[in-house]
This record gives C-alpha cells, sequence and structure tokens, in this order.
C-alpha cells in the first residue's frame, strides 16, 4: 500500500490543499484543550512551507449540523494555535469556497498558510458533494491527505475531492504515510508472537477484529465490559455487569473459533456502585455477586495478560481493560500499558482510549506508534481497506 508522499513532490512555486485533522476539544471559552492532533500534523504542513508551497490546511471540528453560525465548532482557534507552533502568521478563512477563501488565498503569499472554516459547516462534505469537492479542487496543484481519523469516511474532503483533482499529484501526508505503516504493513508481516489486546464496552464493536486478528495473532486478550457478554455465553454469573444478551450467540461462536487464542480474563474487580469509593470484591471471572458489577480485570488476569504481552515481538492494543479513568479500577489497564512499554516489542496503540490511556500513563514514549484515529484504526484493524486512500498515487 505505498503511496507517493507529500514529500515525493515538488512543491515550490505551488498550491498544497491538505486534508488535516484539526478536530481538537475545545473548552466553552473556545481555547483548545488539548492540541496534539494540531501537533502531529506539523511534519507534513512544514514539508510544505519550508519548500517554498502555499499551502491551504482544510479539516473538520466537532458535529455542527451545517450550520455556519455555530461558532463553538469554529477551526478559527486552530489557525491561531497553528501560527503559535510555526512561529509564523497563519491566514484564516471565515468560509470554505467562498469569497473570504477566494480573497485569503489570492493573497497568500510564497510558504504561506490557510486554514479553511470547518468543512462540516457545509452539508455537502459529509454528503461526498462532487460539486463542493470541485471548488475545492480548483484551488490547488496538489492534493495530500494527512487525515488519518477520517480516512474510512468518504466525506467529500477524503474522496471528491482527490477524485476531482484529475492528474494533478494526490499524495498521503507523513502521519498517514506512518499510520498506514504501522496499522497495515506491520499486521500483515508481523514478528512473532504476535499479540493483540481488545478491550472496550460491546463485543458488537469489535466483531470484525476479533475475527480478523483470530486468523493472524497468536493470541487475543479481552478484557474491558465485552468480558462479560463472553461470560455469560459460558453461563457465568455477571451480577450488573454491562452486558449484551443479545450477542451472546455471537460470542459463543468466537469463543469456538477462537479456541486457545482467545484468551479471556480469571478473576474480575468488581464493585456495588459505579464509583472509586464503592465496595468492591476480587472474584472469579463468572462469580460476580448479583449486587455487583465487573469494573475491569483482576489481578491474575493483569498478570497473565503482562506475561504473555511481555513474550510477543508484536503488540496491536485497542480498548482499556476496566474504567480507567476511575482508580482503583484502572489497575489493570495500567498492568497491561506497562508490559507493553517494557515487552521491546513492535507496539501499536490503536487510538481512541487506548491511546488516551498511554499517554495518560505516561509511556507514550515508550511504545512504537499511538494511532490518531480511533474509528479509522478499528476499520484497518478489521482489514477495511479506505478509498481515500486507495485513490491517492502509488510509488
Amino acid at each position: 500500500m505505498a503511496k507517493k508522499t507529500i514529500q515525493d513532490v515538488q512543491v515550490a512555486g505551488k498550491t498544497v490543499l491538505m486534508r488535516v485533522d484539526f478536530n481538537v476539544p475545545l473548552d466553552a471559552q473556545q481555547r483548545i484543550t488539548d492540541d496534539r492532533r494540531i501537533r502531529m500534523a506539523l511534519p507534513s504542513i512544514r514539508s510544505v512551507v519550508d519548500r517554498g508551497g502555499r499551502l491551504i490546511l482544510m479539516s473538520h471540528l466537532g458535529r455542527p449540523k451545517g450550520d455556519a453560525g455555530d461558532a463553538k465548532f469554529s477551526l478559527r482557534p486552530t489557525a491561531a494555535r497553528l501560527a503559535e507552533l510555526l512561529g509564523r502568521e497563519v491566514a484564516f478563512a471565515s468560509d470554505t469556497v467562498g469569497p473570504e477563501a477566494t480573497a485569503q488565498l489570492a493573497a497568500l503569499p510564497e510558504n504561506g498558510v490557510l486554514v479553511l472554516e470547518n468543512l462540516r459547516f457545509n452539508a455537502a462534505e459529509k454528503k461526498g458533494d462532487a460539486e463542493f469537492a470541485q471548488k475545492l479542487a480548483a484551488m490547488a496543484d496538489i492534493y495530500c491527505n494527512d487525515a488519518f481519523g477520517t480516512c474510512h469516511r468518504k466525506h467529500a474532503s477524503m474522496v471528491a475531492v482527490p477524485q476531482a483533482m484529475g492528474d494533478r499529484p494526490k499524495t498521503v501526508g507523513l502521519l498517514v504515510e506512518k499510520e498506514i505503516q504501522y496499522l497495515s504493513e506491520t499486521i500483515a508481516s508481523p514478528q512473532r508472537p504476535f499479540v493483540a489486546i481488545l478491550g472496550g464496552a460491546k463485543v458488537s464493536d469489535k466483531i470484525q477484529v476479533i475475527r480478523n486478528l483470530l486468523g493472524i495473532c497468536e493470541r487475543v486478550l479481552i478484557g474491558g465490559a465485552m468480558t462479560y457478554t463472553f461470560s455469560l455465553a459460558q453461563n457465568g454469573q455477571v451480577g450488573q455487569s454491562l452486558v449484551e444478551p443479545d450477542r451472546v450467540e455471537l460470542a459463543k461462536e468466537l469463543l469456538e473459533t477462537g479456541g486457545d487464542k482467545l484468551v479471556l480474563p480469571r478473576d474480575t474487580h468488581c464493585g456495588n456502585a459505579f464509583r472509586g469509593d464503592c465496595e468492591k470484591q476480587i472474584v472469579p471471572m463468572g462469580a460476580i455477586p448479583d449486587d455487583y458489577q465487573g469494573l475491569d480485570i483482576g489481578p491474575q488476569t493483569a498478570d497473565l495478560y503482562a506475561e504473555i504481552i511481555r513474550e510477543a515481538k508484536t503488540v496491536v492494543w485497542n480498548g482499556p481493560m476496566g474504567v480507567f479513568e476511575m482508580p482503583p479500577f484502572d489497575l489493570g489497564t495500567k498492568a497491561v500499558a506497562q508490559a507493553i512499554a517494557e515487552s521491546g516489542a513492535t507496539s501499536i496503540i490503536g487510538g481512541g482510549d487506548s491511546a488516551a490511556a498511554i499517554e495518560q500513563l505516561g509511556y507514550a514514549e515508550r511504545v512504537s506508534h499511538v494511532s490518531t484515529g480511533g474509528g479509522a484504526s478499528l476499520a484497518m484493524l478489521e482489514g477495511q481497506s479506505f478509498q481515500a486512500v486507495e485513490l491517492l498515487d502509488d510509488k
């Protein structure tokens, strides 16, 4: 899946239209509370401006209902933060394909950077509208996709714009290149043993991932609330735990298919309320009292999982082992994160809550790759192909 990168094309004197993922969290005062996604895009941005190209950045933020008047979803704060990070002026257009964008682009100097307003202020973005895409494509000589978090979407900026570019260069950014390298190429030919750790609330969210990884991994370790649906499938007692009764038959099928590859917890850390200060018990898997709920894997399971992880050569982790944001039910997730950091394996953290946990626990610098796209990384782990990437130029 090797694609031509922005580094592979000449940008001097050209205009590059780059799709980035500036979908950052903002507080009530429109202040950015976590700028990691902006920082992750800097290598691709600098690749253009440092080589004499003009750069137009487009992104979505939040879920506005196509209303350009909804200021709380404006990308203006991201343009201001990008200017601080780059140490240079960054222009901002209050529309995407309207007169303001046209005027700002006309005034953009060589090495200049322009951020367009939120793509989703225009309903045509999510519809994949070709006319909207044509207007965006007409602004530039080169297209670059550096927004891995939306690569599984078929929105206009992801699919219709590269289609509208015709024979003009269509590239990946350096962030998307890295995501593909780890989430596709590493998993396609992993060093073994290859171990996957899957957590989260619902079996239904991870069905295809579990099926796909059972076909290519030596071990698939299960944690999080979906554990209790598997427990129910084995006639276990789950108390007040979160379960999906309609997925029990599916869980039975996965247990049968997985055999020894599918590893379930041996014990459960449970509480009598969803609070850190509730009454707690550690009980065997499938023996949760009626008035308790499972909130984390138990210490015996944490030790077992850590032992399996430390012997691995490739590790993929998607989903926490318990309610990691509520001590002491963060202990299972901590044990897994520490084992991954100490394993020496090629380690891929699949976005979302797992990425938040690895950052929060201080292990982000000790793993090989932390994905920027929760939904996209999950789709890639399922074995899906992305039209947004397939449309781009091959190396």
